[in-house]
């Protein structure tokens, strides 16, 4: 199945809210834990590209409390959103929520210990876009973990995710998740992207429907 391009962002506030109000712990969580795992000594300063409504930078600022972490996002809705939802977990000091548009030349440049992304790889036309913000964003050694969906090989198996994972969410979200798996890449996709951007990085297939990229940017 060839990928089918879906909008950079969620501008539609019912778009925003719906995705805030929907059930994603399990893979938040997952990616939290395994990137504390992972790479417990680059947790000083971190950047999320993408962020959402917040809940995955909350989480992993709850886990590493001497975490700072930038957290931005270019959706108007998803932003106040995510600084409503840091503002009530109390880490206003430590979580800094800006609206941005990668790539965005106001973000200092190499001085993140380490740049994370959470589903933001499918929703970009051209994925160089990231790597090479990563690249830019880290510092030399940073680490980089990015978690995103694969896409099914046909769009009936889209759906039959769809309905197995999000059968009890807004019609909303239903749509935009089915619309998001049509959009992700393939494994072997993102392995040639990341060739394409000199990036020595490990992609790592973790469920039915989403991969892990990580590794360490050049020293």
């Amino acid at each position: 199945m060839k990928r089918v391009l879906e909008p950079e962002l969620m501008d539609d506030e019912r778009q925003s809210i719906a995705y805030a109000k929907a059930d994603f712990s399990t893979s938040n969580q997952f990616f939290v834990d395994s990137l504390i795992r992972d790479f417990p000594g680059h947790l000083r300063r971190a950047i999320d590209i993408g962020c959402g409504p917040g809940d995955v930078v909350i989480r992993l600022a709850r886990a590493v409390p001497d975490l700072q972490i930038t957290a931005i996002d270019g959706s108007a809705p998803m932003v106040a959103l995510a600084r409503e939802a840091v503002r009530a977990a109390g880490l206003d000091d430590r979580v800094s929520v800006v609206q941005g548009y990668v790539p965005d030349s106001s973000l200092e440049s190499t001085g993140f210990d380490a740049v994370l992304s959470k589903d933001l790889l499918h929703h970009l036309p051209d994925p160089s876009v990231l790597w090479r913000e990563i690249t830019r964003l880290g510092r030399p050694g940073a680490a980089a973990y990015v978690m995103d969906l694969v896409r099914p090989d046909t769009p009936d198996a889209a759906r039959r995710i769809v309905d197995a994972v999000a059968s009890r969410e807004d019609p909303i979200l239903r749509e935009d998740f089915y619309n998001s798996l049509l959009a992700a890449f393939t494994v072997d996709e993102v392995q040639r992207q990341l060739i394409d951007n000199d990036l020595a990085f490990e992609v790592t297939r973790v469920s039915d429907r989403h991969m892990v990229i990580r590794g360490l940017t050049s020293p």
